[in-house]
């Protein structure tokens, strides 16, 4: 997730303020794109293993260059981030880092290199998920992981 735009003034954000609670039942774009990160993930695997460094490098690029949700969403995502925004931010740069160095290492036809560069990519990510993701699921979906 990319989410350099987030640091947008926050008087932007308070007056937005409205829009987390006129959306707030509505569905996330974030878990659709990171539906689609997952699906990319995949791919990724399924090439390094079968050395098909054109696929790999042609996924590697859509997880680093991913769609971003939509600006009310993000303004919504800063007020779960909150003092962790920092950090949340971190996590999406590093990241995009290692998803740009594993589509060098495939389009190199450099095995090894890519093989080391998902795996970074694969911890980022992992590092990510277990320090957001069982909170954010909670402040946007409840408990139970339903949508509110």
């Amino acid at each position: 997730m990319r989410l350099a735009t987030l640091g947008k003034p926050i008087l932007i954000c308070v007056s937005l303020l409205g829009a987390h609670a006129a959306h707030a039942d509505a569905p996330l774009a974030l878990r659709a794109i990171m539906k689609d990160l997952g699906h990319h993930m995949q791919v990724v695997t399924d090439g390094i293993s079968r050395e098909d460094w054109e696929l790999v490098e042609k996924h590697a690029r859509l997880i680093a260059d991913h769609p971003q949700p939509p600006f009310t969403e993000k303004a919504r995502i800063l007020g779960f981030a909150g003092s962790n925004l920092g950090r949340f931010r971190a996590y999406d740069t590093e990241t995009h880092d290692r998803a740009v160095a594993v589509g060098k290492a495939a389009r190199a036809g450099d095995a090894h290199g890519a093989i080391v560069a998902f795996q970074k990519l694969q911890t980022s990510c992992d590092d990510c998920h277990s320090a957001f993701r069982k909170p954010f699921v909670e402040y946007f979906y409840g408990r139970n992981g339903i949508e509110r």
